[in-house]
């Protein structure tokens, strides 16, 4: 018989968040004609849930989200807490938040060259469902966008 799920913490959208930083790189799933494929990725900004993830334009990736732009990330701590964060990317195209994002991540200008470069692609993953679960507990919790 299955254990009764854990109660909901009262802090976990912060325990989201933290297991968030200390996993540094979510496994990013997509759909390639209708394979899923998954990657680890390297967010270059997180404001909350909503996560920013640069891209090739020549990356299977790219493709990948311009035929089903639907995603989720996978976070998992070294305790092995996760939290997924399913939603929806969208390709960034504004100016001011291109520029934001560039400026703060040296490691995207040291693989990019300048932000003009056409093989630099932009998407912002908005979030449509936050869960969270402690190290194996098998139950998720969701969290509060």
């Amino acid at each position: 018989m299955r254990p009764a799920p854990a109660p909901l913490p009262a802090d976990v959208r912060e325990l989201a968040i933290a297991t968030m930083k200390d996993a540094k790189f979510p496994i990013l799933a997509s759909v390639d004609n209708g394979q899923p494929r998954a990657r680890p990725v390297s967010p270059v900004q997180t404001t909350g849930f909503t996560v920013y993830v640069a891209s090739f334009r020549s990356s299977h990736k790219t493709g990948e989200l311009e035929q089903n732009a639907r995603v989720e990330l996978c976070y998992m701590s070294e305790g092995h807490d996760q939290v997924r964060i399913t939603g929806v990317a969208a390709l960034v195209t504004d100016p001011a938040v291109i520029q934001g994002i560039w400026d703060t991540n040296p490691l995207l200008r040291s693989f990019l060259g300048t932000i003009d470069n056409p093989e630099f692609m932009l998407y912002r993953i908005d979030p449509a469902q936050v869960r969270f679960m402690r190290e194996w507990a098998l139950d998720y919790h969701e969290v509060p966008l």
